[in-house]
């Protein structure tokens, strides 16, 4: 009944926003099938990165896109009513997602709706969060109270603490400085010839550009002209999400943690850039878990700072086609 009473392309509409989530490289790694008055989620394992063995990272985007979706139904009228895992014979199966009209919709659910497509994920160095009209501590009040506690816990990392992550970055690429098999993937993923799917050229960071900010991933260098060079370096906060586990549903979770931080951020006018690479190796993540004192697992880094107005947005990633990424069954 459910799908008489739902206007046609509602689903359609909150796929293709909810696929404006970030993903590793940008491979947006999920499938999404609709049938009737329920869509599942899948993670699609051919797009899983050969060094995301564990499927972490996929599974932590697949979180992603999974909330940003509830976010699209909700600015539409509809409340997701998520079950997790729900097949134990289909790990790939990750949420069905059934709905219940809701009595009304709020300024800020279509607000949160919106933020999905002024997101970006910037590279680049940002200015401090207390150079914004937004309050950062009461911001960071306030997004302490959207982050449910059993899903990821949310650490605000002290500046002091800085150098000692860039040097644990720096140490992260260097023990991947002979791994043909990461620079290979990474070399892929950032190649200017794909118009669906990877990091696109002009998203990416030249060697300066890469050295202001000190805590990235080493992306291939580009020639793209210096900008922000009024920003010495980088001032951003830096966010931690963690699990106190390290199972597929964790990942999930932190995942769904992480887009409610980026959304949140981005309604507060402030920029982000999730860092990845320093949890992808098991010495690198427990290095990051010592110099944070953390007993939980780290999971995802994010930068969060300010852009100076008025800096460009930097440009969309490429998303892939609605008809690639949702099937529909009725």
């Amino acid at each position: 009944m459910l799908d008489t009473l739902m206007e046609a392309g509602v689903i359609k509409n909150a796929v293709r926003l909810a696929c404006q989530a970030p993903s590793l490289y940008n491979s947006q790694p999920w499938s999404w099938v609709a049938d009737g008055a329920r869509v599942d989620l899948f993670l699609d394992p051919s797009r899983v990165m050969h060094t995301d063995r564990s499927q972490r990272e996929a599974l932590i985007s697949c979180g992603a896109v999974l909330d940003h979706f509830r976010v699209a139904m909700a600015a539409a009228g509809w409340t997701a009513n998520i079950d997790r895992f729900p097949n134990p014979d289909n790990p790939e199966l990750l949420a069905t997602i059934g709905f219940t009209p809701s009595e009304y919709v709020t300024d800020d659910q279509r607000r949160r709706a919106d933020a999905i497509l002024v997101r970006r994920s910037d590279r680049l160095p940002f200015m401090a969060p207390c150079t914004s009209p937004t309050n950062w501590e009461t911001f960071e009040a306030v997004l302490r109270s959207r982050i449910h506690a059993h899903a990821a816990t949310l650490d605000v990392l002290p500046d002091a603490l800085r150098p000692r992550l860039a040097e644990a970055s720096r140490l992260t690429e260097s023990l991947r400085l002979y791994d043909q098999a990461y620079h290979n993937e990474l070399h892929w993923w950032t190649a200017p010839f794909e118009a669906s799917e990877g990091i696109p050229y002009s998203s990416l960071v030249s060697a300066a550009e890469s050295d202001r900010v000190g805590i990235g991933r080493a992306f291939p260098v580009t020639h793209n002209r210096e900008r922000r060079t009024d920003i010495r370096e980088d001032y951003s906060k830096i966010l931690m999400l963690a699990t106190d586990k390290d199972s597929r549903s964790n990942a999930l979770s932190c995942g769904e943690t992480l887009s409610t931080v980026l959304l949140e951020c981005t309604m507060a006018g402030f920029a982000t850039c999730p860092v990845t690479h320093l949890t992808e190796l098991s010495v690198s993540r427990e290095l990051l878990a010592a110099l944070t004192d953390h007993t939980d697992l780290p999971q995802v880094l994010i930068r969060v700072g300010v852009v100076p107005a008025p800096d460009e947005l930097p440009p969309s990633s490429p998303r892939r086609s609605l008809a690639d990424v949702l099937r529909s069954t009725s």
